[in-house]
């Protein structure tokens, strides 16, 4: 261990910051939110300083270094863009056992700044001993996204029933599963976060009320279109809190990775046509195996709203009483179109996009005729198998032959391929693709040769 990782209280405490640039503007931005009672020595300063110094939250000492600052301090930074003066902080902050970081020298510093996660009270430092700055700054940015921001909030409200809990819960085991009941609960955070003290009233109650061993949940959280990258942090952070993760084919493997590495999996298999397991099962396993007390994530291509059949699988858990709540994702319609350099309104061809199902009950039909108004975008999901009707219907409607269509096939993968041309040559282009697709139809589809971004194809 190169370093001994420690949290230091300074609040109240005086501290010596030697330089008054950009630099050591971030420095003072941390000392100040510590609480320190912060001393800033430079020969000039950044106009944020003189703003800090008006409001009487630190002293500023204009001037070349004197050692004598340092007589009162806990702590010190150097932080000017002078080595020299640097090494003279270093080494008078030394001889007084004071310790001293060294901006961009770690090895003069006594002590070296981490990049930090503040969730206050809960704090999360990452260090690479000042070998990797930006490898810290990636790996902190990666916590970042897995730790929701209301996480102190919970903290601090954790601290407040801490007398309570210990109270009603007589052993260790039985306050560590009440603690692990509440630090999951999603309703919680967000009563806190938005200062609804009567949700948090009554679902405190209830967590306190129910049996320990009864936490059962669903979460149904919408995976995105395709790219790992456009799964939501909401999305991201309940994959990795859950107990078994209900999933279809659409969801992609990169974006399994991301699932908590012991949690079970459960393959429902769904495609155009093809059913591994029936939707009636999927309702059943997501009540079952909440019903055993679990905490399940039933994880779908897209947004479950959308198209997805969120709303029928959720009607089952109300009904028996299952909590439940909702992560939205991106739709395909905006990740594929996104993708494929489509816009899918533009004030000069469009005003309106309809999201429409090529895949309906038997006997449904759709409004063929307000399908073909003007200005508007059409994106049809699961429409493969039926582009020949598609086509006829929007042409027998009154949609011009002309009119621009894409299918895009795989969007926003690395594998996307994007075909294009008019109605008139929907149902040969249909043969071109294979499933997941997603049909695009409107005038939009023509900026796609200028605003095309991702791919060749």
């Amino acid at each position: 261990m190169d370093h001994l990782p420690i949290f230091c209280q300074l609040r109240g405490r005086d501290c010596l910051l030697v330089g008054g640039g950009d630099v050591a503007e971030r420095k003072a931005r941390l000392l100040l939110d510590a609480g320190a009672k912060l001393t800033v020595n430079a020969l000039d300063f950044v106009p944020q300083f003189r703003v800090w110094a008006d409001a009487d939250m630190l002293t500023l000492v204009e001037g070349e270094f004197n050692a004598a600052l340092l007589d009162a301090s806990w702590l010190a930074i150097a932080a000017t863009d002078s080595d020299t003066v640097n090494a003279r902080v270093s080494a008078a902050a030394e001889s007084r056992r004071i310790f001293c970081n060294v901006v961009d020298a770690p090895k003069q510093a006594s002590f070296i700044m981490p990049s930090i996660i503040d969730r206050s009270p809960l704090m999360v430092a990452v260090s690479s001993g000042g070998t990797s700055p930006v490898l810290a700054r990636l790996l902190r940015e990666k916590l970042e996204s897995l730790l929701p921001q209301h996480l102190g909030q919970v903290a601090h409200y954790a601290g407040a029933l801490r007398a309570r809990v210990k109270r009603q819960f007589a052993t260790v085991g039985e306050r560590r599963r009440f603690w692990e009941k509440l630090f999951v609960n999603d309703r919680l955070a967000q009563s806190l976060a938005n200062q609804d003290l009567k949700a948090i009233e009554d679902t405190t109650e209830t967590l306190l009320r129910e049996p320990l061993e009864h936490r059962g949940e669903v979460v149904l959280v919408g995976a995105g279109p395709g790219d790992a990258g456009l799964l939501t942090l909401k999305g991201l952070q309940q994959i990795q809190q859950a107990d078994i993760v209900v999933y279809d084919r659409l969801v992609s493997d990169e974006i399994m990775n991301l699932v908590r590495r012991d949690a079970d999996r459960i393959f429902v298999g769904k495609r155009a046509g093809y059913h591994c397991v029936p939707q009636e099962e999927i309702n059943q396993i997501l009540l079952r195996e909440a019903q055993k007390g679990k905490r399940v994530v039933r994880l779908k291509g897209g947004d479950p709203f959308i198209f997805g059949r969120g709303g029928e699988e959720l009607e089952t858990l109300c009904s028996a009483g299952i909590p439940f709540s909702v992560v939205p994702g991106i739709t395909a319609a905006s990740g594929c179109s996104a993708y494929a350099g489509i816009p899918l309104t533009h004030r000069d061809y469009t005003q309106s996009v309809r999201l429409v199902t090529g895949h309906l009950k038997t006997g449904a039909e759709l409004d063929w005729q307000n399908l073909t108004a003007e200005k508007q975008t059409l994106v049809f999901y699961m429409g493969l198998n039926q582009a020949a009707t598609i086509q006829q219907k929007l042409i027998e409607h009154g949609m011009p032959k002309e009119m621009p269509v894409a299918l895009v096939e795989n969007g926003t993968a690395v594998q996307q391929r994007v075909v294009d041309g008019t109605l008139a040559d929907l149902n040969e282009l249909a043969g071109q693709v294979v499933s997941p697709s997603l049909i695009i139809v409107g005038r939009v589809v023509a900026l796609r040769e200028k605003l095309n971004w991702f791919s060749h194809h």
